[in-house]
């Protein structure tokens, strides 16, 4: 754990997509069931089989939801960032959890208690539909994974990957993008061994698709990385 400062929590969890746009006095609600967790990297938030006492927010850092076969194999299925919530509904399902969060990084969140979180939506509609929406969200990203996954080349899969992290706004030629985390873990994240993604990353390269440099790569042109995605 660090030593720094502690962080205000009401402030923060405005400033989070779930929470953003509750009023004072709702945020002030919501903090005081709140708590925050400081995670130095490699640390554990929870396992597999802990059972849920509320929903998770991210701060600062990088966490992954993994799970493990009785080998020790690990399939990441998640790649959290700052500003998004993860646990939702295993709390609302009321049944442990399938998944297992390690910090990738030093990492600050906070832990919205379950019973702060059913109160609000008991009278707050608002809330409660944002809450529905964003779980919905996430739904479909998962069933477009599963999608992905099943029908598409672990190649199409990587540009897949690439665009969705594109920033809004950004041009075609020469687009610097730097993975948001190791190459191991995005391999795992696309269900690729570490030496499938090695011969994509060499493979895109060798056609002058991208051009790897650390953990940035450069799109000389993504209407052509579409367009080989595409054919």
């Amino acid at each position: 754990m660090s030593d720094s400062q502690p962080v205000e929590i009401a402030p923060h969890l405005g400033r989070t997509s779930l929470f953003q746009g509750l009023a004072p006095d709702e945020l002030a609600r919501m903090a005081k069931g709140t708590r925050e967790v400081r995670m130095r990297k490699g640390g554990i938030l929870f396992r597999r089989g802990d059972n849920p006492t509320g929903l998770y927010v991210l701060l600062a850092g990088q966490m992954k939801l993994a799970v493990s076969s009785p080998l020790g194999i690990e399939k990441i299925v998640q790649i959290v960032q700052p500003g998004q919530s993860f646990g939702e509904a295993t709390m609302f399902s009321d049944k442990p959890y399938l998944v297992t969060a390690q910090a990738l990084a030093q990492s600050v969140a906070l832990h919205v208690a379950k019973d702060v979180i059913y109160q609000e939506i008991d009278h707050n509609y608002p809330f409660a539909r944002k809450l529905l929406a964003d779980m919905a969200k996430r739904f479909d990203e998962r069933m477009r994974y599963v999608e992905a996954n099943a029908l598409q080349s672990g190649t199409q899969r990587f540009i897949s990957y690439l665009l969705a992290e594109l920033p809004a706004g950004q041009g075609d030629a020469n687009v610097v993008l730097e993975l948001p985390a190791g190459k191991g873990v995005i391999a795992s994240r696309l269900s690729l061994t570490p030496e499938h993604f090695s011969r994509i990353l060499h493979d895109l390269g060798a056609l002058g698709l991208i051009v790897v440099e650390g953990k940035q790569i450069r799109i000389p042109s993504v209407s052509q990385l579409k367009n080989h995605q595409l054919a």
